[in-house]
């Protein structure tokens, strides 16, 4: 906007300029006066003109003692007013053939400039030629050019405010669309590209490469999970072995090393999870509680030979839709992970479309209830835990559209709760 009205403010000085310096013939009569000059002229009783005296007249001639004019008609009858200058009072029968004039004189007190007009007036049409207040060129070109640049002015402020802001924002559609795409990338996600569609010719590079990047990153996490894939799947095999020799041995000392065997089964077991995410997921809806039972049923036996326990307590009951298998997972890894850390007992606790974990174990450092999360991250370096199960449980909550979280109880132990997007209330009769 600023650069439109620097552009027409400097047209409009040029113009000036170029004007002023075309025209140096000195000042000129201002053209006002000759309507009132033919308002002032009537016919005599003869047929001759005569000036009859108006104030319109008087106070021309107040504000310039010096005007004349003449005045004359179609029939070539003639009336003058004032001192007309001898070079002008010779012309007779000249005046009715002309229509419009400027005469404008060389030297000061510029007495000879004058304006000739055809105007109506009361007694009929009449040719006037006056003398009265002079006027500087200067002064009307800056004046006329003002008034014609102010509605140009009015247009572009128009067009900068209405016009400007409407197109750009047409013509950037396309990227607000690439925006809102680009919101919607996330590592869950991959196969999703930006729309090349409708964007301006200056940001389709941009978009263009973009795209591409994806698709290397794409790439690259999908060599990155097959080779964890295909190393858990190698190595189920000779775990297996090895258990079955450890189990087999005489020694006390290798039996011992069945632990660490657990420990690195279970370690493939959950890589091969995280490799399931992608491959074998399912969505349909199921029965949180349900499922929360069946779990807390499976794990019972576990906890009652190392003895603990386990109950499921219902405050309210909501339908969840998702994968049942990996939710199942979820809840398994988590009564696990209180079990790990010293849980005696076990408190399982639906809340509509939410459920929590409890545990009254020594319970984790608030600094350290966000890092659990992290891949191959344990609280205690000697740890049996492999480090996955956590992490593994926020992967497959978060590909559910919920969140996961690790709070204090109050008994100075754990919660972990899990959240899922609601779906309503389950009908009375559920179990």
């Amino acid at each position: 906007m600023l650069l439109q009205f620097a552009i027409v403010a400097a047209s409009v000085a040029i113009t000036v300029a170029v004007a002023t310096r075309a025209d140096s013939g000195g000042p000129y009569t201002d053209e006002t006066i000759t309507p009132v000059i033919a308002d002032a002229i009537v016919r005599s009783a003869d047929g001759s003109l005569a000036v009859r005296s108006t104030p319109q007249l008087a106070a021309l001639r107040a504000e310039t003692p010096a005007m004349w004019f003449m005045a004359e008609d179609d029939s070539g009858r003639r009336v003058s007013y004032g001192q007309v200058p001898a070079q002008y009072a010779r012309v007779t029968g000249l005046l009715r053939n002309l229509a419009y004039g400027h005469v404008r004189d060389r030297l000061p007190p510029y007495a000879l400039t004058a304006v000739i007009r055809r105007e109506q007036s009361p007694v009929g049409p009449l040719t006037i030629m006056g003398h009265g207040k002079l006027n500087e060129l200067t002064f009307t070109i800056m004046l006329a050019s003002t008034l014609g640049a102010l509605p140009i002015l009015a247009l572009m402020a128009l067009v900068a405010v209405f016009a400007i802001p409407w197109i750009v924002k047409r013509s950037l559609a396309g990227v607000a669309r690439i925006a809102d795409e680009a919101k919607r990338i996330d590592a869950g996600r991959r196969g999703v590209r930006l729309s090349e569609e409708q964007v301006p010719r200056e940001i389709a590079p941009l978009v263009r490469a973009v795209n591409d990047a994806l698709g290397r990153l794409d790439e690259g996490y999908e060599r990155q999970r097959r080779f964890i894939a295909s190393a858990a799947h190698e190595l189920r095999t000779p775990i297996a072995i090895l258990r079955v020799k450890v189990d087999a041995a005489q020694e006390a000392s290798t039996r011992r090393l069945g632990s660490d065997i657990e420990r690195l089964a279970n370690l493939a077991e959950q890589m091969l999870d995280l490799q399931r995410l992608d491959s074998t997921w399912t969505d349909k809806e199921f029965d949180l509680a349900s499922l929360l039972r069946r779990v807390a049923g499976d794990l019972a036996p576990l906890l009652i030979a190392g003895n603990r326990s386990i109950e499921v307590i219902v405050d309210e009951a909501q339908p969840v839709r998702g994968d049942a298998s990996a939710i199942e997972r979820v809840a398994t890894n988590l009564v696990q992970n209180a079990i790990d850390h010293g849980g005696r007992h076990v408190t399982i606790r639906v809340q509509g479309a939410a459920f929590e974990v409890e545990d009254d174990g020594p319970g984790i450092p608030p600094d350290e209830r966000e890092r659990v999360f992290e891949p191959f991250h344990r609280l205690r370096p000697r740890s049996t835990g492999s480090g996955l199960g956590l992490h593994l449980v926020q992967q497959v909550v978060e590909r559910h559209g919920g969140r996961v979280s690790i709070l204090g109880a109050a008994g100075g132990g754990t919660i972990a709760r899990v959240e899922f997007p609601p779906m309503g209330p389950l009908p009375l009769n559920t179990p």
